[in-house]
């Protein structure tokens, strides 16, 4: 598993200029709608941009199917909250009783690199960057219906009845917040390809509306 800190210890609050042009995209929305496999489908593409995937770290117990270091970093509690404490999180936030947190180092080094980062994340934690990194960019997607969304949450089948009812409960709250967002990417059933598309054509245009902007970590 990689490393998720990659900064100072105990620098909670960390500064330094990304390369020119590099942007820091976040892709958020609710729990179900697709956020891995429309990144997974990212990541397939012909890519003219070097974009870096930030893997997330989380408490959470590994689904099947699941890579550590690739869908998640996989971390018990003690070495989050350890991590937390350090201030190696840009972001860390609590959702459906597990933590999420974002890795600082991958975040500073992709971009001083002059590449584009991709991160994806919850909500919550969107907010939490929105307000300290004004310039990211942020697309949040969503399901063609609440029902959509709830039949795929239920389909995955991987969690007990009342982690369900809790993410389709979260579900409903969160998709009243994509008004909070610079972009809203509905992810059709069975387009996967297509909304990949449209996510990789939203950075595109942000590049070249922005070539030289200059994101803040």
């Amino acid at each position: 598993m990689s490393d998720p800190g990659a900064v100072g210890a105990g620098s909670a609050v960390e500064t330094g200029d990304g390369a020119a042009g590099a942007q820091l995209v976040i892709i958020s929305g609710p729990s179900g709608v697709g956020k891995d496999t429309i990144i997974e489908a990212l990541r397939r593409r012909p890519a003219a941009r070097d974009f870096h995937y930030v893997v997330t770290c989380t408490t959470r117990a590994r689904r099947p199917g699941e890579v550590d270091g690739r869908n998640y970093q996989f971390l018990d509690r003690d070495r989050f909250g350890r991590l937390r404490d350090a201030g190696e999180f840009l972001e860390a936030n609590q959702v459906h009783g597990q933590w999420y947190g974002t890795p600082r180092g991958q975040v500073r080094d992709a971009l001083a690199a002059g590449r584009d980062v991709i991160l994806k994340i919850d909500v919550q934690g969107a907010q939490v960057i929105k307000e300290t990194i004004p310039d990211a960019l942020l697309i949040f997607l969503v399901p063609p219906s609440l029902e959509d969304l709830f039949q795929r949450l239920r389909s995955r089948a991987t969690e007990t009845a009342d982690q369900l009812e809790l993410r389709q409960r979260n579900a409903a709250i969160e998709l009243a917040r994509q008004d909070d967002y610079d972009y809203v990417v509905t992810n059709e059933t069975g387009q996967v390809e297509r909304t990949a598309e449209r996510i990789d054509e939203i950075i595109a245009e942000q590049r070249l509306r922005h070539p030289d902007r200059r994101v803040r970590v």
